[in-house]
C-alpha cells in the first residue's frame, strides 16, 4: 500500500463505507479516518498527516464541505482536495473552483471514475515529493516562493511558475545579483547583446515578471535601476 493518507468526511456512513473499500482495494493509500462534520475532521488533520481529502459539501454541523476546504487550505497547502456533492448548482461550484481542487465528483459516481482523480492526486503528490527531496538544490526567497538554481525554475509553494525565455534571463540575472543595484543598460546587455532595445521594452519585460512574483522582490530604484531583494 502507498504511504498515503486520505480522510474522508461524509455524512453518509454507507457511502463513506464504500469510498473507504474501494480505496483500499485500489491500494491507494490508507483512509486513516471517517468524519461526518467539520469539527471531527479539523481535529483529525492536527493527528495525522492527511494527504488526499475527499469532503462531501453538504455535511451535517455548522459548516458546509467547501468550508471545511477553506480552512484546509490556511493551515494545510499540501493536502489535495477532491470534493463529492448530489448537487452541481453554479453558486457551490464557484466556491469549490476558488480552492482550487483535484475534481468535483457529482454523485452518485462511478468507481472508475473515483480513480482517476485519485491517481491524478497521487501524481500531483509525488511530484511535491521529488520537490521536497531537491530542496537542497533551491534557494528559499520567502514562505511562498523558492528557486531552483540548476535548472532556473520559479516555485510558488510546490508549483512551477511558467515564465518566457527572456523573463528567465531576467530572474537568472535578478538572482545572480540579488540584493545588488542592477541598471537597465546591464540587462539590456546580457538579455539582448548588441541590439537596440528601447528602455520601455526592459521596463515591460521587468513589469511582466514582477507581476507572476505577486508584486515582491523587485524593488525600483528611482533613475537608477532596480534590486532583487530577498
Amino acid at each position: 500500500m502507498r504511504d498515503v493518507n486520505i480522510l474522508i468526511v461524509e455524512d453518509e456512513s454507507i457511502v463513506a463505507m464504500e469510498i473507504e473499500s474501494y480505496i483500499e482495494k485500489l491500494d491507494y493509500g490508507s483512509v486513516v479516518a471517517i468524519c461526518s462534520n467539520a469539527k471531527d475532521a479539523m481535529t483529525t488533520l492536527t493527528k495525522h498527516h492527511i494527504n488526499i481529502a475527499l469532503l462531501d459539501i453538504n455535511i451535517k454541523g455548522d459548516k458546509d464541505g467547501i468550508e471545511v476546504a477553506e480552512l484546509i487550505r490556511k493551515k494545510y497547502l499540501h493536502i489535495e482536495i477532491i470534493f463529492l456533492t448530489a448537487h452541481l448548482d453554479d453558486y457551490n461550484v464557484d466556491r469549490a473552483i476558488e480552492l482550487n481542487p483535484i475534481a468535483y465528483l457529482s454523485k452518485p459516481f462511478h468507481r472508475e471514475e473515483l480513480k482517476v482523480v485519485l491517481k491524478i492526486a497521487l501524481s500531483k503528490i509525488d511530484k511535491k515529493s521529488k520537490v521536497i527531496k531537491n530542496r537542497n538544490k533551491f534557494l528559499k526567497l520567502d514562505d511562498e516562493f523558492s528557486y531552483d538554481i540548476s535548472n532556473n525554475t520559479i516555485y510558488l509553494y510546490d508549483e512551477i511558475i511558467h515564465i518566457t525565455i527572456k523573463e528567465s534571463q531576467l530572474l537568472e540575472i535578478f538572482i545572480k545579483n540579488r540584493n545588488k543595484l542592477i541598471d537597465l543598460s546591464s540587462i539590456e546587455s546580457v538579455i539582448w547583446g548588441d541590439k537596440d532595445v528601447n528602455h520601455n521594452t526592459v521596463r515591460s519585460l521587468i513589469r511582466r515578471l514582477r507581476q507572476k512574483l505577486k508584486h515582491k522582490f523587485i524593488e525600483t530604484i528611482s533613475s537608477r535601476g532596480y534590486k532583487f531583494v530577498c
